[in-house]
């Protein structure tokens, strides 16, 4: 083709030399620009089919990380709570995408701030953009990715938050109680909030980073998580005048599996953040992710040795995933070295946090508060420390972490609290001690039976 266009032009330049020939020069040269034009939409019309090929790759992916969360809570948690985790996962994501297309995309993303500047605004119920009337959908995002891949990628990880907040509180949360917190909490109270960044509210326009999620998803999800263990108390024989009872997990095969399909769906939380399919940016962003990762693990590991003598499986696995969300906030501006520093900081915090939620008998079946809250809010911070950006400032993020736990944990709190003077949101004693699975499901998690 520019071949062609190079020939064009040079026997135009040629024919317009001779006084006999005007009309067909401006035949060509109308052809030319015809023809740049046609080159032109192609390549964006490629560009765009590639951006939107990779987000709905990075959408599949955020979505397998709730397989990954059903897997580590299920592992972690007591085989006769089986059935009662798993299925608190699996209705998490259905209530997670049913709310944010029902009212949670267009309060995160208002267009304006409708109500109260920078901090509210809203849409409108439901999300009825249709491409056929409202333009053509390249337009959507200045060529990036459709409307539709849009909504789904954020509705994935507005379910996430909620997940992190069932793995805190299992085995001994009421179901409905579970499930209506969830409505609320992913329906309103994470979109408002994720507004104030995201939608372009007024954390925005003071140049808070966040890009990913180490607060805006991660630490949203550990307040929510934190509130949930203070109302509804530990489990059952978990604390015994000052001592921590373990009360092992019902599969760490489970687990471990459960921990690499998380590692796995990072790559499209953190990568399907850069909105486009920009190969440089991708590929630096996932090897910061996976660097963080590493050295998550390895001083989750080095830490807990020193803590309890013993090579600590566990929190290896919660090392990983400390790491995970500490470089969240700040996968594509910070250095391959800060990278693996934030990992290993965040590796060493999650087991002392892990260690004085203990001491202070908050009882975390996963590690959530840990793992998503502790590092969540680490990483924000190492934003301001180890950005590449200068616009990107220490006091800035601590505002913007501030901010988020003012409202993120008191809200929580309050929804729980309710719950727990209405509906209550704990199980009986006797559904506790036998296990949720029988009482509230009827079956099993494991029917392997030896005679």
């Amino acid at each position: 083709m520019e071949t062609m266009i190079t020939s064009l032009i040079s026997g135009t330049e040629l024919l317009s030399g001779f006084k006999v020939a005007p009309l067909i020069s401006d035949v060509l040269l109308l052809d030319v620009a015809t023809a740049t034009a046609e080159v032109a939409d192609a390549a964006a019309v490629s560009l765009f089919t590639a951006n939107n090929i990779w987000m709905m790759l990075a959408t599949a992916l955020v979505f397998i990380m709730h397989l990954g969360f059903a897997g580590v809570e299920a592992g972690f948690g007591q085989s006769k709570n089986t059935v009662n985790i798993l299925f608190k996962n699996t209705i998490t994501p259905i209530i997670g995408l049913v709310t944010y297309c029902f009212c949670g995309f267009n309060l995160m993303y208002p267009g304006e701030f409708n109500i109260i500047d920078g901090i509210f605004g809203f849409a409108g119920f439901g999300i009825g953009y249709d491409p056929a009337t409202s333009g053509a959908s390249i337009d959507y995002a200045s060529g990036g990715y459709t409307y539709w891949t849009d909504f789904l990628f954020q509705g994935m990880f507005a379910a996430t938050a909620a997940t992190i907040v069932s793995g805190a509180i299992a085995e001994r949360v009421k179901l409905s109680a579970y499930m209506i917190f969830t409505l609320i909490y992913v329906g309103l109270v994470y979109p408002i909030l994720g507004s104030w960044k995201w939608g372009g509210g007024w954390l925005d326009a003071m140049n808070f980073y966040d890009f990913a999620g180490s607060t805006l998803v991660h630490s949203v999800g550990g307040w929510g998580a934190l509130a949930g263990i203070i109302i509804i108390g530990s489990r059952l024989g978990k604390y015994d005048n000052g001592k921590v009872i373990d009360k092992p997990g019902s599969s760490v095969p489970l687990a471990v599996i459960g921990v690499f399909l998380l590692w796995l769906g990072w790559f499209g939380f953190n990568g399907g953040s850069v909105l486009s399919a920009d190969p440089d940016l991708v590929s630096y962003v996932l090897v910061t992710t996976s660097l963080a990762a590493c050295t998550g693990g390895l001083f989750g590991f080095l830490a807990s040795y020193v803590r309890f003598k013993r090579m600590d499986l566990g929190m290896v696995l919660n090392g990983i995933l400390a790491g995970l969300v500490g470089i969240t906030a700040g996968a594509d501006t910070v250095s391959i070295n800060s990278a693996l520093f934030i990992g290993a900081v965040a590796g060493v915090l999650v087991v002392i946090s892990a260690v004085m939620l203990d001491k202070l008998q908050l009882d975390d079946v996963v590690g959530a508060v840990s793992v998503h809250l502790t590092c969540g809010i680490w990483g924000t911070l190492a934003v301001g420390i180890f950005s590449t950006n200068p616009d990107h400032t220490f006091m800035t993020q601590l505002i913007g972490v501030l901010a988020y736990g003012a409202v993120a944990f008191p809200v929580a709190l309050l929804i729980f609290f309710v719950l727990k003077k209405t509906i209550g949101v704990r199980v009986s004693k006797e559904h506790e001690m036998d296990g949720l699975d029988s009482h509230e499901h009827g079956i099993r998690g494991y029917t392997i039976v030896v005679e």
